[in-house]
């Protein structure tokens, strides 16, 4: 079996030493770099056996695939591709990845969580929180967006949508912060300790870029509350996706030690 990865661009992708760690090598995983989607798509169809697809792309593996997986109707967006003997399964990693990471610590019921930013990734976190029965409050800049994920759920998960202005006196509220926006809004830079609710947790999705400086980081200690960087939903994007490939559950050990 063959794997890869669909993007554009994608050189500096974490994936293939991934997939490697995960396996021990027994499998190819290749980088199918391109800005053309239907000449990528193509390609895994012609050679693959699966595929990862990230920016900007997932809409597209959405419509193209055969087989929608649950999490794949509820955010209408696909990273991962796979050949089936019913034909290609579309299945979502980037909710796969974060909703285990919240079950992980203990997230549900009752958790309150702030979604900061509602793009690909933020939407995701946004159906993984609330599916787990956690209160989620959705920010955007764009706030139409965040009520638009909001009201796709027809009011069946438990979701707010709030300004961005508030967003202070809502994180003094939240149990977890997953932020998703690409740069730092300018609330960051006035957060103090008392911002923080004792034991909260920070999940920030952009690990190359991050928005956290070290002096916001070393200001949550006093709150205390903890900084999870991104490259742990990417692991854990990693260690759902690799399985539905294969099959079979990915080295876990391995793969950290890659990050």
């Amino acid at each position: 079996m063959k794997f890869g990865l669909i993007g554009d661009p994608i050189a500096h992708s974490l994936s293939p030493a991934l997939f490697k760690a995960g396996y021990d090598g027994r499998w190819a995983y290749e980088l199918i770099e391109g800005s053309d989607f239907e000449t990528s798509f193509k390609r895994f169809t012609d050679d693959y056996q699966g595929i990862n697809v990230t920016a900007p792309f997932k809409e597209a593996a959405f419509a193209k695939a055969d087989v929608l997986s649950e999490e794949c109707r509820l955010i209408g967006a696909a990273n991962i591709l796979v050949k089936t003997q019913d034909g290609v399964l579309a299945s979502n990693s980037d909710y796969l990845g974060v909703r285990r990471w919240l079950q992980e610590i203990g997230a549900g019921e009752g958790s309150a969580v702030l979604i900061a930013g509602c793009g690909g990734a933020g939407k995701a976190a946004a159906f993984a929180s609330a599916t787990l029965g956690c209160k989620t409050v959705l920010m955007n800049r764009d706030r139409s967006k965040a009520e638009s994920i909001a009201s796709k759920a027809g009011g069946k998960l438990n979701f707010k949508v709030a300004d961005l202005d508030d967003f202070s006196e809502v994180l003094k509220e939240s149990d977890i912060l997953i932020y998703n926006i690409p740069s730092a809004i300018p609330a960051l830079s006035g957060l103090k300790p008392e911002d923080f609710k004792p034991g909260a947790l920070v999940l920030e999705a952009n690990y190359r870029n991050p928005s956290f400086s070290g002096e916001l980081i070393d200001t949550m200690k006093d709150a205390p509350a903890r900084y999870v960087s991104g490259r742990i939903w990417l692991l854990y994007q990693a260690l759902t996706g690799y399985k539905i490939f294969t099959g079979e559950e990915p080295d876990l050990t391995r793969m950290s030690a890659c990050l």
